[in-house]
């Protein structure tokens, strides 16, 4: 009897105790057609969205894009996205009119992401966010619906009125219920690969390699070498998590003891906020590597921001008090938060999804709730990196400061449509860009 041909659906898992690992694209398989009728479809791969956010703005003369494709000149401040320029839009002029209603941090920070009114007062009021709504629409048929991950911890005290818990949160469940912030990259790693959130003994790696040995047999050569190469990554994220507490270098409010007098949980906060930042960044990329989730926040840190910077020689002021200036030191903070953007769009650029990167079939966007540190939120500062599948041509400029229906909502609606989510309205707005 001739042998029976494997049939795989897009939940492909390696499997073993207690831990799933799903499978990035392959050649041989069907990842991503959820019946064999799909399978014809398999090789394209789904969107994904991934929203990164930096506080308190950027250097405000170093903050530029102009030209086309390959000649197009970036400031200072980009320097690190040069090797994308044919793969980014940068944008200017888009703004939130709730934002300017307060002028303050919280009040540009709270509905960013959903262009909302925001309850002062003591009351807790903004908007659905644009990934959860995603995430409800769109990440259903994902392992996780969506990651909200950060790097600074969210702050709970008031501010001329208004919760800080504003400036401490991009992503919002319900106009009620920001959405919890996952710190801990062991937790969130956990979440991808895991069944339960709490941390297993063993090694997710290890759980499935008998797995990947049988699987092993039935794919192609390339498909092969793809495994292995994903299988080292997951393995080098998996390394530098159980190292992350190692190091002794401390970022933000500091102690009144020169060193701790306990000892460092092991899987704690990574105190090396350069390390704990790549980390969070690794994890995007393997969950939407694996297609364990589409939608990523990541809050690099918040508005009115806390960190120090002692990785960059820079720890002698905190980011927010920093950002009231345009000192050399400040440019090189800047420089700090695009190259985590820069670093995640190499990785994903580096992987192969049939005849596209992952890059190409992803909408990386990188913003701050002002241009400037000096609450400047009338244009706020915009780059999106990405294909969007072949949807979005890149290597352009788009200046909307002399546009009517300027609205940031816009873009969030070009966005959705983009993953084949359609609103009549979201936000303020109700037409999406047509140039995104």
């Amino acid at each position: 009897m001739e042998k029976q041909s494997h049939q795989f659906s897009r939940r492909r898992l390696l499997r073993g105790l207690g831990v799933s690992i799903a499978l990035p694209w392959m050649e041989s398989l069907p990842v991503w057609g959820d019946t064999p009728a799909a399978a014809a479809k398999s090789s394209e791969a789904p969107v994904r969205l991934a929203v990164l956010f930096s506080g308190n703005g950027f250097h405000s003369k170093e903050w530029w894009a102009k030209g086309e494709g390959k000649q197009m000149e970036l400031g200072q401040v980009l320097a690190p996205l040069n090797d994308f320029r044919e793969k980014m839009l940068f944008i200017r002029g888009l703004f939130n009119a709730e934002a300017l209603k307060g002028n303050i941090h919280s009040s540009q920070t709270g509905n960013l992401l959903s262009g909302a009114p925001l309850a002062s007062g003591g009351e807790i009021r903004s908007g659905t966010s644009i990934d959860q709504l995603l995430a409800k629409k769109y990440g259903a048929s994902t392992k996780v619906p969506s990651q909200v991950l950060a790097c600074e911890k969210s702050n709970p005290s008031v501010h001329k009125n208004y919760s800080m818990l504003y400036s401490s949160h991009i992503s919002w469940s319900s106009p009620t219920t920001p959405t919890p912030l996952e710190l801990y990259p062991a937790l969130a790693f956990d979440r991808l690969f895991k069944d339960e959130a709490s941390k297993a003994d063993q090694s997710v790696l290890d759980a499935v390699l008998a797995d990947a040995g049988r699987l092993r047999r039935d794919i192609s050569t390339n498909d092969q070498r793809k495994l292995d190469e994903y299988l080292d990554s997951v393995r080098d994220v998996e390394q530098r998590i159980a190292n992350a507490g190692k190091k002794g270098e401390l970022q933000g409010w500091r102690p009144t003891l020169d060193k701790p007098n306990m000892a460092r949980p092991a899987d704690g906060i990574p105190q090396d906020i350069g390390e704990h930042m790549r980390l969070m960044a690794d994890i995007v990329v393997l969950g939407f590597q694996t297609d364990t989730t589409r939608i990523s926040t990541l809050k690099l840190n918040n508005d009115h921001s806390s960190l120090r910077f002692p990785n960059l020689g820079v720890d002698y002021m905190i980011h927010h008090l920093l950002s009231h200036s345009d000192t050399a030191d400040w440019l090189k903070v800047n420089q700090f938060f695009l190259q985590q953007l820069a670093y995640i769009a190499r990785k994903l650029d580096a992987i192969q999804e049939g005849p596209r990167t992952l890059l190409d079939n992803s909408m990386l966007l990188y913003c701050s709730s002002m241009l400037t540190g000096n609450h400047e939120a009338r244009q706020l500062p915009v780059v999106l990196l990405g294909g969007a599948g072949g949807r979005i041509k890149g290597g352009r400029v788009l200046d909307y400061r002399e546009k009517p229906d300027r609205q940031m909502c816009r873009l969030y609606l070009s966005l959705m449509d983009k993953m084949n989510v359609r609103l009549p309205q979201f936000g303020d707005a109700t037409k999406p860009l047509d140039e995104v």
